[in-house]
């Protein structure tokens, strides 16, 4: 059996990830080390460690420094029970250490958020609900939206998560276009999307919901432009990463167009400084990023990372492999 180990800075992530039925099963096909390893006992540990040849870690892991790597000669694999790993998987892959990550595990619950909300704005649920607050808008003529027979959604990077967002929707008769700066033509053809500018998606779009990774060519990237282009009553979600959005332009035109709604699960800085304008406005949402995965859900993305290894040490095609071309596009 490989000689395992579990790595991370939080262990009560770790147990929240693997679950007592997970643990369990770890120690049954490897031989696994029988403590979590993190920043404070590593150096203690090492020497017991030279033979380690699988790390399994979650939200926690950290960067393993190239002196500490030198020490875990036999090391192999990381198999990472959370989304992103470019906080720490670069000098992994670049010494040839394979990193795995359940990301497509973690983009399942993110998806099925972004269905819901785009369902319920495309009904005008969000604006009517602010009508309704007070007796007399309640008897007057809340706002009632279009409807999701025919209405436009903008996908905004076609990953994991747009990805399966882009397949949860195909029920209903929706007109689907994707932005994705990324997006390779043999995956536009496979899918059979239609793609379109990051302009022509914010002036075409009911609902625009954005998917883009954070890295140097998205951070920013959507604008006082882009968000004044958009449709009387569009509704923005943002559950991919507040820093691809300038917060200020958003805020501005939100002021100034109280028919556009924002649906925001995560921003920057998170949470939003005490003073944001986000905390008072009545057509913005804040939730505290909960659309990735959480309690019951993150069990998934244990059993992903799991199967994943047994795939790996039995050498079949493998599902969940990160490669450094890879970190600039996974959120």
């Amino acid at each position: 059996m490989k000689k395992a180990a579990i790595f991370s800075k939080n262990p009560s992530d770790v147990n929240r990830v693997y679950n007592n039925d997970h643990q369990t099963q770890l120690a049954k096909i490897t031989n696994l080390y029988s403590h979590i390893i993190n920043l404070e006992n590593i150096s203690f540990h090492l020497e017991q460690l030279r033979d380690l040849e699988v790390i399994f870690s979650t939200w926690g892991m950290f960067k393993l420094a190239d002196e500490v790597l030198s020490q875990l000669p036999e090391l192999k694999a990381v198999f990472y029970a959370a989304g992103s790993v470019r906080n720490f998987a670069s000098n992994l892959l670049e010494q040839n250490i394979q990193v795995f990550s359940a990301w497509r595990a973690n983009a399942i619950p993110v998806a099925e958020f972004s269905l819901g909300q785009i369902l319920l704005a495309n009904k005008g649920y969000f604006r009517n609900f602010r009508d309704c607050a007070t007796p007399t808008g309640r008897v007057s003529t809340p706002f009632r939206g279009r409807g999701n027979f025919g209405a436009t959604v903008a996908i905004l990077g076609l990953g994991a998560v747009g990805s399966h967002l882009f397949k949860l929707l195909q029920p209903f008769r929706l007109n689907i276009i994707v932005f994705d700066p990324f997006l390779p033509d043999d995956k536009v053809r496979s899918l059979g999307v239609q793609r379109v500018s990051l302009t022509s998606a914010f002036q075409q779009a009911d609902v625009v919901t954005n998917h883009l990774a954070s890295n140097s060519e998205t951070h920013h990237m959507l604008n006082k432009h882009l968000f004044n282009s958009m449709k009387d009553n569009a509704v923005f979600i943002n559950t991919g990463r507040g820093a691809t959005v300038v917060e200020m332009d958003l805020i501005s035109v939100l002021e100034e167009r109280p028919t556009l709604t924002a649906l925001l699960d995560v921003t920057f800085p998170e949470p939003p400084e005490l003073t944001s304008p986000f905390y008072s406005m009545e057509n913005v949402i804040l939730t505290s990023h909960i659309a990735g995965s959480m309690n019951d859900e993150l069990a998934r993305m244990a059993d992903y990372i799991i199967h994943e290894f047994l795939r790996w040490e039995q050498e079949e095609p493998l599902q969940n492999q990160v490669t450094l071309d890879m970190l600039t596009t996974l959120g």
